[in-house]
């Protein structure tokens, strides 16, 4: 897994923090798939360094190097493309309609909560829009709130959001919720995504991938 070889052919270029790299690290170690970590730091600006535009045009983490030197970014295309290459375990269900059902509930998390809540949206309410710190913490509050009812609600009953096995959304949720408690934010009314979330985090693979666990490995 992550810094366990050097000579992985996979490298991930990612941030310790990043949601979207976080979702990567989860997939890529329940997939037991090797790979060295390339940190850049988005506080410091490398995302908008030359070395890493030629990865990723967009300027954003994660981008995955493959084997054959290809790259890969936005954190849901290269879990697809690692679902593909190492079909197991598998992160979708085979059933089209379930399929849906757990695209519709990891794209909840990684389309509507959080791109309003990452870094530049954050420094963009700030800078331009003279948000100060405690507008922007409730800014981020209020957003995971409202997604956050909606996926409590469509929770189901299973020990994960993918039923009895880590799927897709779970990947997504794990990221959002170490956010979420990070802000600060009130997760009572949400005890079907807490639980869910305590299953998943005790899953060594999942753990491995915490951005406290990745910064002191790096």
């Amino acid at each position: 897994m992550t810094g366990a070889a050097t000579t992985a052919a996979y490298v991930l270029h990612d941030y310790f923090r990043s949601s979207a790299s976080y979702r990567v690290r989860i997939a890529l170690n329940l997939k037991g798939v090797a790979y060295r970590r390339h940190d850049v730091s988005l506080v410091n600006g490398d995302q908008r360094s030359p070395e890493h535009l030629a990865r990723n045009a967009q300027g954003f983490v994660p981008a995955l190097e493959l084997p054959d030197g290809r790259m890969l970014g936005q954190s849901l295309a290269i879990i697809e493309w690692l679902d593909h290459a190492h079909p197991a375990p598998a992160l979708y269900p085979a059933d089209r309609f379930a399929r849906a059902q757990a695209m519709e509930r990891a794209l909840l998390i990684a389309c509507d909560i959080h791109p309003l809540n990452n870094l530049r949206v954050l420094r963009y309410l700030g800078s331009a829009l003279d948000a100060d710190q405690a507008a922007r913490d409730e800014w981020y509050r209020h957003w995971v709130a409202q997604g956050f009812a909606a996926l409590e609600a469509m929770a189901g009953e299973g020990r994960y959001l993918g039923g009895e096995s880590p799927g897709i959304a779970d990947v997504c949720l794990v990221p959002q919720m170490y956010n979420a408690r990070r802000l600060a934010t009130d997760l009572t009314d949400y005890p079907r995504l807490v639980a869910i979330d305590a299953a998943l985090t005790a899953i060594e693979a999942v753990a491995a991938a915490h951005p406290e666990r990745v910064q002191v490995a790096g």
